[in-house]
């Protein structure tokens, strides 16, 4: 059995990075630190929203799933994604916002297309639950900061851009 190893990316201060289970933050600093008598290189990575800082080793990057921002190509599937027709399964809630949960704390940005894009409603349309408008904020929330990283553009803008791809896709 061989053991594969993993590409290590590198990062730099200054730059924008997502952190599966928290979403976009960016990096302030690579340092070296003495922790229970042995050093280790730190990514320190900001979460202005959050007013939360990680520290996270750089031999464990690969192990928590952070990653740069994504590409064009992922970009343009999650757009499409959120421009596909709502698939509902018909198990229970919990199940379903279980799944939910899960998809957005993938940080993958098509993933999270999908929550968004099931859980959206009309304003024409019955009224959601309240876990039901708590997972789809933190969903909206979630891509929305990273498509404004990506398109080097405000939180606001980037709200914007997605609720239009939504609203026409709905309206056809």
């Amino acid at each position: 059995m061989s053991i594969k190893k993993l590409p290590s990316i590198s990062f730099n201060a200054g730059e924008y990075v997502v952190y599966p289970t928290h979403g976009v933050g960016k990096v302030s600093d690579v340092t070296k630190q003495t922790i229970a008598g042995s050093e280790l290189e730190l990514l320190v990575v900001n979460f202005d929203k959050d007013k939360m800082t990680l520290r996270i080793p750089t031999s464990k990057i690969s192990n928590v799933g952070l990653r740069k921002i994504s590409d064009e190509k992922t970009m343009s599937e999650a757009f499409e994604t959120l421009k596909g027709k709502a698939k509902i399964k018909k198990v229970m809630w919990s199940r379903r916002a279980q799944e939910y949960e899960n998809k957005i704390n993938s940080g993958n940005p098509v993933a999270i297309a999908e929550v968004i894009r099931d859980l959206y409603r009309d304003e024409n349309i019955a009224e959601q639950s309240y876990s039901e408008r708590q997972i789809y904020e933190q969903a909206v929330d979630r891509l929305a900061n990273e498509v404004s990283v990506y398109s080097n553009c405000s939180i606001e803008e980037a709200n914007k851009r997605l609720l239009d791809i939504l609203s026409k896709q709905k309206a056809v």
